[in-house]
């Protein structure tokens, strides 16, 4: 999707600006990129103004389960942004995002950048153009691309110092699951493999595609955080179960958390740790081991004990820093010997 013209397919500019050539050529020059980056594979498309603004953007974390993009989580987004430039990156995809955010918010600019491999995460001209942004938006998509061709470059960099001076950020499917300290790396041994499912993951917690890394991104709310989406929609709760248990037995927290967003939801995060949910989707599950797996070995079912659970919906909230609510329904879970148990009256994990 987009509005505007291509440049030339392999240019490192791929906008969608409707520009004239003086004004392109004055857009190219401002941030930086010369005839040494004419090979680089990133791709970039913009809608609104060529120049940069700088604005008052406040900080803030949209976390949006996938499924339908939900308008209020954008337009909370936006308004964080102050009016500035709206970024979204991608590792693969198109500019679809450009036309509906624009459509959604009032922005100097809304431009998606797609950053499909490490020698463009390299590219400093790449780092620039996020470091001018005052609001982040990771796409969906597989993770790993995300975990193995940005992680510890300038992309990584810029990111992190996005996060560092308190703007806003979010992240939609792949894109949430990479906000947190604890991150599921999505290994698959083809790009079409079936997605990693609880009941790989509960006879096995050490089945060799529960691949988990640490400190991809450094959001501050998100520390000892593991954060996940498609939730329900998905049955992923018996997988994040496994992926808890073994933060735990490899000595990585001893008490980690999880907030996992269902389709066509979202949890908006403030600042200070407040969160409200929104959407029509089962809402968000915030889950906390009370003790340690009992049982966490290569090879052998799971079992662990004592789970807390808060399910919230539509219009709740919920407390980051304090991990509670006043709104939501509480309940523990438990695994004995890879089967999970509930303590909700009919037996329900969700």
């Amino acid at each position: 999707m987009g509005d505007g013209k291509k440049i030339a397919p392999h240019s490192p500019f791929n906008c969608t600006l409707r520009l004239g050539i003086g004004e392109l050529l004055a857009f190219i020059l401002l941030i930086g990129v010369g005839s040494a980056h004419a090979q680089t594979s990133f791709q970039y498309f913009r809608l609104g103004s060529p120049q940069d603004i700088k604005t008052a953007a406040t900080g803030g974390i949209a976390m949006m389960g996938g499924g339908s993009d939900l308008d209020e989580a954008f337009r909370w987004l936006c308004n964080k942004g102050s009016g500035g430039d709206f970024l979204v990156l991608r590792a693969t995809g198109d500019d679809g995002y450009n036309s509906y955010v624009n459509g959604l918010c009032k922005m100097n600019s809304v431009a998606t950048l797609i950053i499909p491999d490490r020698r463009a995460a390299l590219d400093q001209a790449v780092a620039q153009i996020i470091r001018d942004a005052e609001v982040i938006f990771i796409a969906g998509g597989d993770q790993s691309n995300y975990v193995r061709s940005w992680g510890g470059t300038p992309v990584d960099d810029a990111i992190n110092a996005h996060i560092a001076a308190e703007r806003p950020i979010g992240g939609t499917s792949a894109g949430l699951a990479v906000l947190g300290e604890f991150v599921f790396g999505s290994l698959k041994d083809k790009p079409d493999d079936n997605d990693l499912a609880s009941t790989e993951v509960l006879p096995n917690p050490y089945f060799y595609r529960v691949t988990l890394i640490r400190r991809f991104l450094r959001i501050p709310l998100f520390e000892n955080l593991l954060t996940d989406s498609h939730f329900v929609t998905r049955d992923r709760m018996g997988r994040s179960l496994g992926f808890l248990a073994r933060i735990m037995q490899d000595g990585w927290s001893q008490s980690p958390r999880e907030a996992a967003v269902d389709e066509r939801s979202a949890l908006l995060v403030e600042a200070d740790g407040s969160a409200k949910v929104v959407g029509d989707g089962k809402g968000v599950y915030f889950l906390r081991p009370l003790e340690g797996p009992k049982d966490c070995k290569p090879g052998e079912p799971l079992t662990i004990s004592n789970v807390r659970v808060f399910r919230v919906s539509d219009g709740g909230h919920f407390d980051l820093r304090s991990w509670t609510s006043t709104e939501g329904i509480a309940y523990s879970l438990s695994v004995d010997r890879g089967k999970l148990q509930s303590t909700q009256g009919d037996g329900s994990i969700y």
